[in-house]
């Protein structure tokens, strides 16, 4: 059979050339070689052509399943049950837009009476129980000490906060800087600044909370503020976390402003006088990011509870409706979801969880003082009848808060100062204090109608809260 076209070499030149103008009889064995190699051509560009077809295809599959699983995975943020799935859930709901003093609620419908997870059966395994105490410090009586208190002077601390520094705004009856709490069976270890720094050592304290969490740790720096030398300390404040640092320990002070423990819309440090109080119920992990790696954490929340009813906007929620319960119920859900966080997360030989039991307050003189009208302005000593009780200090919450931290057992040690601090009617700013917003002719015709009941001048009664958990590390 001829072969048309063949590949020939010039006899002159030696250039290879096609001899398509005319018919070549070939070998048959040269026609089959031909054939062969153009079958081998062919097929080797089908071949490669497959390979990149099936590649594309390939890459568009990944691409569409990894779309698909985003969607799914934004999918099931918004519907899947908070109370499930902890580990998971945990990562997922640290995606869900956290509130703000901005949030508003589409609508709102009465409680359902869901619940958080509760933390019951993730403590089974755990029947550890804390080293009994041979002395109960927070049992005790207010002994009057002048010569040993105050630990510290009010002027030298140049971190006091102006809402604490009494004597600066005017107050002249400085007592209540010299008591000292004195437990009934035992003594409390006498403070020491340099002692505590090395507790401290390569570490950090956070304080976590509300404002009197706040004075306390304000309290904190000031007891340990002068073992430093001035070019070897630092304040950085980054709202809503305040670190006090101390470069010889390597270790920090720390505060972080969370009144409410879980996410909530009074979360801004400043801002947050609203008409509304919303919070996630389910969710303290906006928080927990922040408070996770310290070393010693000191919590608190109470009085932001008291204030009328909690909107409830659960992390599944898609549409912004909101629940409403009473203050209580709101308060053991939020105390249910951060006991979850704690026994979850919290390896006691590594971090030390404590909470500091409610701060009393002092509004009503009548409840020491038969037969008075006014608060805490003027008192000047404290109530000497042992186990007073005012109503500043709510039983049916304080037994809740008892429940929940039982739970939990040797996770949390307790600072109990609610009793205590039941006696310092005397302790509290009441008019010596800056006030941010301007008076009216009213107020100040009324002292008692501004006074401030429920903060703690400085030096004072936060300085034992500190006392006592210097004690217990």
């Amino acid at each position: 059979m001829p072969c048309l076209r063949v590949l020939a070499q010039d006899s002159l030149s030696g250039n290879p050339k096609f001899l398509s103008s005319q018919k070549i009889s070939n070998p048959p064995s040269v026609c089959r070689e031909i054939q062969a190699l153009l079958v081998v051509l062919f097929s080797l560009f089908v071949i490669g052509v497959t390979i990149l077809y099936n590649q594309r295809s390939i890459r568009q599959i990944l691409e569409d399943r990894e779309q698909q699983q985003l969607s799914i995975t934004q999918t099931s943020l918004l519907s899947s049950d908070p109370s499930k799935a902890s580990g998971v859930n945990n990562q997922n709901q640290a995606l869900v837009a956290s509130l703000d003093r901005f949030t508003k609620c589409a609508s709102t419908r009465r409680y359902s009476g869901k619940k958080t997870v509760r933390i019951d059966r993730m403590m089974e395994t755990d029947r550890r129980r804390g080293i009994p105490e041979r002395c109960d410090l927070f049992s005790g009586k207010w002994v009057f000490d002048n010569t040993s208190y105050p630990l510290y002077n009010e002027s030298h601390c140049p971190y006091m906060s102006d809402e604490l520094a009494c004597q600066k705004y005017g107050r002249t009856d400085l007592r209540y800087q010299n008591w000292r709490w004195q437990p009934h069976n035992c003594n409390l270890k006498r403070w020491n600044a340099t002692e505590m720094w090395e507790k401290l050592r390569g570490k950090r304290l956070m304080f976590v909370g509300d404002s009197l969490n706040r004075g306390q740790w304000t309290s904190m720096v000031c007891l340990l503020q002068s073992a430093i030398p001035a070019d070897k300390r630092s304040m950085s404040p980054v709202a809503p976390l305040t670190i006090f640092r101390a470069e010889e320990y390597n270790a920090s002070v720390e505060f972080y402003w969370a009144p409410l423990l879980v996410d909530s819309n009074s979360d801004d440090p400043v801002n947050h006088r609203l008409k509304d109080r919303i919070i996630r119920p389910d969710s303290v992990l906006k928080h927990a990011s922040q408070w996770e790696n310290a070393d010693i954490l000191v919590f608190n929340t109470y009085l932001w509870w008291r204030h009328g009813p909690i909107k409830l906007l659960w992390s599944s929620e898609e549409n912004g409706v909101c629940e409403e319960l009473d203050g209580l119920r709101a308060m053991e859900l939020a105390m249910e979801a951060w006991a979850e966080w704690v026994a979850s997360n919290v390896n006691t030989l590594i971090k030390r969880v404590f909470f500091v039991t409610m701060s009393p307050t002092h509004l009503w003189s009548r409840e020491w003082k038969p037969g008075s009208e006014g608060n805490c302005y003027e008192e000047n000593t404290p109530i000497d009848v042992e186990g007073y009780w005012g109503s500043g200090s709510d039983l049916p919450t304080m037994r809740m808060v008892e429940n929940v931290l039982g739970k939990l057992r040797s996770k949390v040690s307790v600072v109990n100062i609610t009793q205590l601090s039941e006696y310092r009617k005397d302790g509290h700013p009441s008019i010596y204090r800056k006030f941010w917003q301007t008076l009216s002719p009213q107020q100040l015709s009324n002292r008692t109608s501004y006074s401030d009941c429920i903060h703690w001048c400085l030096p004072g009664v936060h300085d034992v809260w500190n006392e006592l958990l210097f004690n217990l590390l």
